[in-house]
């Protein structure tokens, strides 16, 4: 009996379900066993766990790699719940691999990012790829569009898929530029990208030369690439600079992709949070970044603002530009305890402004108070004290706020928790008032910008 192209893909897409899960149950359990951070159980093991206080340095490309993968295997939605969703709400899409030579049928949410989907991919592959985070799926050129990679924080469903060619088609593949040229000599183009040109490149944006870089780009440089001493790519690098809004607009001109990770797993947005540049966050923001940007460990640039500090208005930006609230580390620390561990309380204010939990727990069932309680941030706590959070909530060790600054020798803190009444609750308690106050907000931001 013949069957259309839609039932075949069908047919391979239940075929490769079936297969993903026994590979992911067999990945999981091993993760679990062998690569998933020790939960901890008190107060005291805290203060080894923060994800600041984590050192990657000697960690060598290879255990990088290893541990990329279990992040992603880990964390992505188990293919069951996927399986149980109607045909109706899934999009089913051929995904043409190069560099494996392979193509695989896979079925999606058409709802969900397109870094779900790659994580989707990831997790059906039975061979590793190096760099693999800066893979990204790749729409062809047709019908007079160019072509494209899709950005990682954009839904599946705002890139249309003809629906009238049978099963549409994407590659997953290494992020480069992409040429709009047709005529690009080959050979020239290798040329360019000696070692030499790449480190002579770097030292153009280190230097704010625009009219070098600008220049290398028209010859056609692709400025997606580490550099081999400091494993920056000529974006991440010119974040971190001061006066180089100029060079970040060239070089994203000359097809710089704004989700191509350094070597340490950051994109540039995460490099400007974390050296606190309001400036390039900024930028970057306005040429179409994503605030919801993952890094290797899965964190947004949110999160790195929490722990850094630094200029407030660089959190105050991320929130205004509809940053996830509450990401998590693998030990359950979110952007509200990082931000109570260092006693960022400008920070703080605003990511309770914008729906911060203020009993979320971590992975040792401490809420943000008990991290205040723990590292003696008493400003922090007298803001969430006075923003109405609940000072009885116990850990996983059975400890309260008050008991948790007691054994950690903080007695003044404890007995401000203790003391604390009710009544001494500020906060908005009006819903429609709290709207009226985030668009008041949001306006004397505009306001300010156009001054």
């Amino acid at each position: 009996m013949l069957r259309t192209s839609a039932e075949l893909a069908n047919l391979l897409v239940e075929m490769e379900e079936v297969e993903l899960i026994s590979r992911s149950q067999l990945n999981l359990g091993r993760i679990k066993s062998l690569n998933m951070p020790r939960s901890p159980t008190s107060s005291e093991d805290e203060m080894a766990q923060s994800y600041s206080d984590y050192s990657v340095e000697s960690e060598s490309d290879s255990s990088k790699e290893e541990t990329i993968y279990d992040t992603i295997r880990a964390t992505a939605e188990k293919p069951s719940s996927r399986m149980d969703d109607s045909q109706s709400n899934t999009l089913v899409i051929r995904i043409i691999i190069p560099d494996l030579q392979q193509t695989k049928c896979i079925r999606f949410n058409p709802e969900a990012s397109v870094w779900v989907a790659k994580q989707r991919i990831l997790c059906t592959l039975n061979q590793s790829l190096k760099d693999v985070l800066n893979y990204g799926l790749f729409q062809p050129a047709s019908n007079g569009r160019d072509g494209k990679f899709l950005d990682e924080e954009r839904l599946l469903r705002e890139y249309p898929q003809p629906v009238n060619k049978g099963v549409p088609s994407l590659e997953f593949r290494y992020k480069k530029r992409v040429y709009k040229q047709f005529n690009l000599d080959e050979k020239q183009l290798a040329k360019l990208h000696t070692k030499a040109n790449l480190r002579k490149f770097m030292d153009h944006v280190h230097h704010l030369s625009v009219e070098k870089i600008t220049k290398m780009l028209d010859r056609g440089l692709d400025p997606n690439y580490h550099d081999l001493e400091s494993g920056e790519t000529p974006l991440t690098l010119a974040v971190q600079l001061d006066n180089t809004v100029e060079v970040i607009k060239a070089l994203k001109n000359g097809g710089a992709h704004l989700d191509f990770r350094a070597k340490d797993g950051m994109t540039a947005l995460h490099k400007a949070a974390r050296a606190k540049n309001q400036v390039t966050l900024k930028t970057l923001l306005e040429l179409g970044a994503s605030p919801n940007y993952k890094d290797s460990c899965g964190l947004t640039p949110l999160y790195h603002t929490a722990v850094v500090g630094g200029d407030p208005y660089c959190c105050e930006l991320l929130l205004h530009e509809h940053a996830t609230v509450s990401c998590k580390d693998e030990n359950g620390w979110q952007e509200i305890h990082q931000a109570c561990r260092y006693g960022h309380v400008q920070h703080l204010e605003h990511l309770l402004f914008y729906g911060a939990d203020m009993c979320a727990q971590n992975a040792s069932g401490n809420t943000a108070l008990h991290i205040c309680a723990l590292y003696n941030q008493e400003s922090c706590a007298r803001v969430l004290l006075f923003r109405g959070a609940n000072k009885e909530i116990k850990n996983y060790n059975s400890q309260s706020p008050f008991q948790v600054a007691i054994i950690a020798g903080n007695f003044e803190l404890a007995e401000y928790i203790k003391n604390h009444r009710e009544a001494d609750i500020g906060g908005v308690s009006d819903a429609s008032e709290k709207k009226l106050c985030i668009a008041l907000e949001r306006f004397m931001i505009q306001y300010f910008n156009f001054l």
